[in-house]
């Protein structure tokens, strides 16, 4: 096949490699480029936020989206806002643990892949995957997208708690107690528990919450050692794509009803109404209830 990866950071790289092993042609795509050659299919290996941006660039009707983010604007998925520009074109969402640089070493990676219709998806995931790059295909888009959005902003609240010295136990409760609230979110909107147990969901989840690869952990990180967002933001190394989910995703939440304690925690420390002391101490203070509730 003919595949144009749009994004030229760490990830498109990775992608482009994998599919130039798999035997593709293969084309990198970034803003500076010349107008895109038709392609087979167009993968968005570009931030969430730019996502919409980047559409009208688009000269394929197969559109597979490795960003991990709810639009800030709209509170749309990626799927939803491809839908909404481009009606007519088939949409996947590829989310799971997974490096860019264990990707670029060939280390094996598990991720999955998403769309309508799952025999479709099954044939696409295998013609993109190597051995040491296996994608495993689901019909569970929201599930897909929201898994991979909202680990995002867990793992900028394990970094904060790494960043006070709570230890690995506490992150250990963070993990956990952030994915019940993953999950009421993701299922309030539609996503299925076995998606949400699965690679994009609780296997992306554990990746990202404990490794300064992770520029979510490591933006958490720099916020628990007292540096403030802007600061903090400045200092990374790329995009990270929680620190623009946290806010979307507290405004849904309230919406439906959803309690998300530790995703509101990390929204008040970015927009600066707390710090990371104060947002502890509330978590902490919160009464006992019922596990898994």
């Amino acid at each position: 096949m003919k595949i144009t990866v749009m994004g030229q950071g760490a990830w498109g790289q990775a992608l482009a490699s994998i599919e130039r092993k798999a035997g593709h042609d293969v084309a990198l795509w970034s803003r500076h480029s010349r107008p895109m050659d038709k392609s087979d299919v167009v993968i968005l290996a570009i931030p969430a936020q730019a996502l919409r941006l980047v559409l009208p660039a688009v000269n394929s009707t197969v559109i597979v989206s490795a960003a991990k983010g709810i639009e800030r604007g709209s509170g749309m998925t990626m799927a939803e806002v491809v839908h909404a520009e481009l009606p007519s074109h088939k949409f996947y969402a590829l989310s799971g643990p997974s490096f860019a640089a264990d990707v670029l070493a060939g280390l094996p990676t598990a991720i999955t892949m998403a769309g309508r219709d799952l025999g479709v998806t099954a044939k696409l995931a295998a013609e993109l995957s190597l051995p040491t790059f296996r994608i495993y295909a689901s019909d569970d888009v929201m599930g897909v997208e929201l898994g991979g959005a909202l680990k995002n902003v867990l793992a900028i609240a394990c970094g904060v708690a790494d960043g006070r010295g709570l230890g690995e136990s506490a992150r250990a409760s963070l993990i956990t107690r952030g994915f019940a609230e993953l999950a009421r979110f993701a299922q309030k909107r539609g996503a299925r528990p076995e998606t949400l147990m699965g690679l994009s969901g609780l296997g992306d989840l554990l990746l990202t919450c404990s490794s300064t690869k992770s520029r979510n952990y490591a933006f958490g990180l720099a916020l628990g050692k007292g540096i403030d967002a802007q600061q903090a933001l400045a200092q990374s190394t790329g995009v990270v794509e929680g620190a623009h989910t946290a806010r979307i995703a507290a405004k849904i939440a309230a919406q439906h009803h959803v309690d998300m304690p530790i995703i509101n925690a990390v929204n008040s420390i970015i927009d600066g109404s707390s710090n990371p002391d104060e947002e502890i101490a509330k978590l902490l203070a919160r009464p006992l209830g019922v596990e898994n509730k």
